[in-house]
C-alpha cells in the first residue's frame, strides 16, 4: 500500500483520555491526560506528561501524587470539559462524585470504572511537556467488572479512547492474550 510521510509528530492513537485527579479531598482538581500508559509490570510503574503551563502541575508536582481515572464513553462530553477549561477559574470536580485515595491523598473518581493510585517516583522535562514517572500504589476497581472468580471483566466498562482529537468507545473484541498461538480444545 502507498504511504506518504509527515515529521515527527505526536501521533499514536488510540490512547486513555484520562481524567486524572490531583490535590486532596479538600482542595481537589482535575485534567484530562491523553499523554498517559503503562511502563513496567514489576514494580507497576506508569507515567502521565503534563505542560507545566497547566494549574495541576504545580500540584502534581508539590504533593508527588495523582489519580489516572479511566472513564467511560458515557463521559466524553465530561472529559472533553475538563481538558478544555482550567481549574485555576472553574471547578471541574463539582461534577462528579470523590472518593478518598487509599494510598493518596488524591481522590478517586467514583464515575471511572477503574482508578490508578500513584506515587512520583521522578520528573523528566521532555520539552512541552514533563513526564511525571510514577508508581503505582493501588487499582480501584468498580465491583460490578469483577466476576465471582475475581476476573476483571473491563471489556464491558465501555471505555473510552481518544484518537487525533476525537473521542470513540471502544469496539468488539478481536481476540485475547495469547490467542493467536493458543492450542484449539477438543
Amino acid at each position: 500500500m502507498a504511504k506518504i510521510t509527515w515529521k515527527g509528530s505526536a501521533l499514536l492513537a488510540p490512547v486513555p483520555p484520562a481524567l486524572v485527579t490531583c490535590g486532596t479531598m479538600e482542595k481537589p482538581n482535575i485534567l484530562t491526560i491523553a499523554w498517559t500508559g503503562i511502563l513496567c509490570t514489576h514494580p507497576p510503574m506508569t507515567y502521565i506528561s503534563v505542560r507545566p503551563t497547566r494549574h495541576s502541575y504545580g500540584i502534581i508536582a508539590e504533593t508527588g501524587e495523582f489519580v489516572i481515572n479511566l472513564p467511560t464513553s458515557a463521559m466524553a462530553k465530561d472529559v472533553d470539559f475538563c481538558g478544555m477549561k482550567t481549574g485555576a477559574k472553574v471547578n471541574k470536580v463539582s461534577r462528579f462524585t470523590l472518593l478518598e485515595g487509599e494510598t493518596v491523598a488524591a481522590p478517586v473518581l467514583a464515575e471511572c470504572p477503574v482508578g490508578l493510585e500513584c506515587q512520583v517516583t521522578e520528573q523528566k522535562l521532555l520539552g512541552s511537556h514533563t513526564m511525571f514517572l510514577a508508581k503505582i500504589t493501588a487499582v480501584r476497581i468498580e465491583e460490578r467488572f469483577v466476576d465471582s472468580k475475581g476476573k476483571l471483566n473491563l471489556q464491558q466498562a465501555g471505555l473510552l479512547a481518544y484518537a487525533h482529537g476525537e473521542y470513540f468507545a471502544l469496539g468488539r473484541k478481536c481476540g485475547d492474550f495469547g490467542f493467536s498461538i493458543r492450542k484449539k480444545r477438543k
